[in-house]
C-alpha cells in the first residue's frame, strides 16, 4: 500500500498539513490512534481558538470541525484507532489496529504531527505521599470535559501553564474551590490572557517562586505544604503555608511527543524536545517532515495550524518529485535572552519573500529589541515592549537580507532598547 504523504496524527497540526497537501494535488493519508480525528482540541470546550486563522473566536472543538469537515470534502483517507509503531528511513510506515491487523505502508513524504504530552509528578519528585487524587491538569480536563467526572472539591494548581489556568477557571464554574496556583518560577508559564480571564477575574491567588514541598494524604489526598523558593528554587525555611485540598492537578509543561522521530534517528534539538527543521519543515531525512507541538510547545493553535500547512504543503511538493533548494544553509541560533529558534536552518534560496522564525525568551523583559545577527553586524530590529517565558514570539526576516549573510549562520537575540550598538 503506498500513498503520496502519510500524515501520522490527526490533531490540528495533521489535519492542516493533510488539507495543505491534499490542495496541492497528493493523495493523503491520515493516521490518528485515537478513535476520532481532533486531537486535544476535543476536550477543549472554551473559547478563545481561531482568532488569528478564521478572525472568529470558536472553541476547541468548533475549530476541529472546520477541519474535519475539509477533509471529508477533499475526500482525504483516514486510519482511525490505529497505532504507528516504527517509521524508517525511506519511509515505510509500520502501524497496527483491530480491524486491519499490522500493515506496512509506504508513502512518498511524512508529517510527523504527533503532538505532545504532560510532565508527571516523577519528572519533577514531587515530595511526599502516592494517594489519590494526583493528576495532571489535561488528565483532569479530559475527565470533566468529556467523561463527566468532577475530580475534586479542594484543589492546588501546581505550574501556572495554560492548561492548568485553563482548568482553575473550569473547575470554579463547576462548583469547586481552586485554593492557589503555585509557581515555582517567579513569572508565570502562561499567557498573559488566561492569567486575568482564569485567575484574577475569580479571585484565585497566583504564589510566584513558590513549590510544593510535601503531600499528605493516605488514601486521598489530604493537605499539602507550599514553601516560598530561592533564586535557585531551594526551599526558605519558615515560609511554609499548608492548604487542606483534596485535589492536586500539576501544570508542570509539556514535552513533544518524539518517540517515532528519535527511533527513526532523525537529528533533534535538546532545546526543544523536537527534531530540527528548515525552513519548509523538513526533518534532517529527506522527504520527512513535522509541524506543531511534536516540534516546539505552541501556544496558539492557530500558529500550529499555520505550521502544519507549510508542512503538508513542502510534503506533496517533495512526493510530487520536487527536491530541495540550492544553496548554503543557514544556521539559526539563539543569543542573549533567547532560549530557541524554529526553524534551526534557513536555506534563503527556498523562501519567497521572507522566512518566518519563532522563538521564546528566558525570562520576563520590558521595552526590548530582537535583533537578528549575522556575526557582528545587525540584519534588522524589531521592537517589543513586552517578552515572557510563556509567550513565542514571531519575526519575519526578508530572504535579500538572509542573502547578506556570510558567515553561515544568523544569531535571534533580544537587547535592551536603551543599549548602543557598535
Amino acid at each position: 500500500m503506498k500513498h503520496d504523504v502519510v500524515v501520522i496524527g490527526g490533531g490540528p497540526t495533521g489535519l492542516a498539513a493533510a488539507c495543505a497537501a491534499g490542495r496541492e494535488g497528493a493523495g493523503v493519508l491520515i493516521i490518528e490512534r485515537d478513535i476520532e480525528l481532533g486531537g486535544i482540541l476535543n476536550q477543549c470546550i472554551h473559547n478563545g481558538f481561531g482568532l488569528h486563522y478564521f478572525k472568529e473566536e470558536l472553541t476547541g472543538p468548533e475549530y476541529a470541525e472546520r477541519f474535519i469537515r475539509r477533509v471529508e470534502d477533499a475526500r482525504i483517507k483516514v486510519k482511525l484507532d490505529t497505532m504507528v509503531l516504527e517509521i524508517t528511513r525511506d519511509r515505510r510506515i509500520k502501524c497496527v489496529n483491530g480491524r486491519d491487523g499490522y500493515q506496512e505502508i509506504e508513502a512518498g513524504a511524512i508529517v510527523l504531527c504527533m503532538g505532545c504530552r504532560e510532565r508527571t509528578r516523577g519528572a519533577i519528585a514531587l515530595p511526599g505521599t502516592r494517594p489519590a487524587g494526583v493528576l495532571t491538569a489535561g488528565t483532569a480536563q479530559r475527565y470533566v470535559n468529556l467523561e463527566g467526572y468532577m475530580v475534586g472539591k479542594r484543589v492546588i494548581i501546581l505550574g501556572s501553564g495554560d492548561i492548568g489556568l485553563i482548568m482553575a477557571r473550569r473547575l470554579t464554574l463547576e462548583g469547586a474551590k481552586v485554593l492557589a496556583c503555585v509557581e515555582v518560577m517567579p513569572y508565570s508559564g502562561g499567557l498573559k490572557r488566561n492569567i486575568a480571564q482564569c485567575l484574577d477575574d475569580y479571585g484565585i491567588p497566583l504564589y510566584l517562586s513558590h513549590a510544593i514541598i510535601d503531600i499528605v494524604g493516605e488514601r486521598r489526598v489530604e493537605k499539602v505544604v507550599v514553601s516560598k523558593v530561592d533564586e535557585i528554587r531551594r526551599p526558605i525555611p519558615g515560609t511554609e503555608i499548608e492548604f487542606a485540598c483534596d485535589t492536586v492537578l500539576l501544570s508542570i509543561g509539556l514535552i513533544p511527543e518524539n518517540e517515532l522521530t528519535r527511533a527513526a534517528f532523525i537529528e533533534m534539538d535538546r532545546r526543544t524536545g523536537g527534531p530540527m527543521v528548515y525552513e519548509n519543515m523538513e526533518t534532517s531525512i529527506r522527504g520527512i517532515f513535522a509541524a506543531g507541538n511534536a516540534v516546539h510547545v505552541h501556544d496558539l493553535v492557530d500558529f500550529v495550524t499555520l505550521e502544519g500547512d507549510r508542512a503538508g504543503r513542502a510534503a506533496a511538493l517533495r512526493a510530487g518529485g520536487g527536491g530541495g533548494p540550492d544553496g548554503p544553509v543557514l544556521a539559526v541560533r539563539n543569543g542573549d535572552r533567547v532560549t530557541y529558534t524554529i526553524p534551526q536552518r534557513v536555506r534563503p534560496g527556498g523562501i519567497n519573500g521572507a522566512v518566518d522564525l519563532f522563538f521564546r525568551v528566558s525570562n520576563e523583559y520590558r521595552d526590548m529589541e530582537i535583533r537578528v545577527m549575522s556575526g557582528e553586524d545587525i540584519l534588522c530590529r524589531f521592537g517589543r515592549a513586552f517578552l515572557a517565558p510563556g509567550e513565542m514570539e514571531k519575526i519575519s526576516v526578508p530572504r535579500r537580507l538572509l542573502e547578506k549573510t556570510v558567515s553561515g549562520f544568523l544569531t535571534i537575540c533580544a537587547a535592551p532598547r536603551r543599549e548602543k550598538t557598535a
